[in-house]
């Protein structure tokens, strides 16, 4: 089960999102649905069937983030996360030599993200969901601790370097 948890940066992008559909593009393309079909014979109009599709795209995307901006829960920063990783931090990992030795010719890989809710992922690669294992496997840990992720072949190691909140 996906959690309900967002940012609130996350949750601005989500309104903005609706506001946009809304505003600017449910308009325009109900127009450009008007237009072609006045135009008469809609059997062959590409114009006013592919209209008719994007509305109907629209407005599902319309219902879906209605809902799914009443279902969330915005977690605000507090000072209670500071040095462990919690929902919302940046944290930069490093791994341990073992992991990539034939990738990386025996150097230790660093990577940072920022911990998310699901919704938050589309568009944003340094994202990680709270519900993927690398983020389970994180959570209310501090800097120093090393973490071992499961991946269906092999284990990693990694050791968290830094830390992070947005305030």
């Amino acid at each position: 089960m996906k959690s309900l948890l967002i940012t609130p940066e996350g949750l601005e992008k989500l309104k903005a999102e609706l506001d946009h559909l809304w505003r600017v593009e449910r308009p325009d393309t109900t127009q450009k649905v008007a237009w072609a079909a006045s135009l008469g014979d809609r059997s062959e109009n590409a114009d006013y069937h592919y209209n008719k599709k994007r509305l109907r795209e629209i407005d599902r995307r319309i219902l879906y983030l209605r809902k799914c901006i009443d279902e969330l829960k915005v977690v605000h920063y507090s000072s209670y996360q500071e040095g462990k990783v919690m929902f919302g931090a940046w944290v930069e990992i490093e791994s341990r030599p073992d992991n990539y030795r034939e990738q990386s010719g025996g150097k230790a890989m660093k990577n940072r993200f920022r911990i998310v809710g699901s919704e938050e992922l589309i568009g944003a690669k340094d994202y990680i969901s709270m519900d993927s294992p690398m983020a389970q496997a994180l959570l209310k840990k501090e800097v120093g601790d090393e973490v071992v992720v499961k991946t269906a072949t092999r284990q990693f190691v990694w050791r968290i370097v830094k830390i992070e909140y947005q305030k």
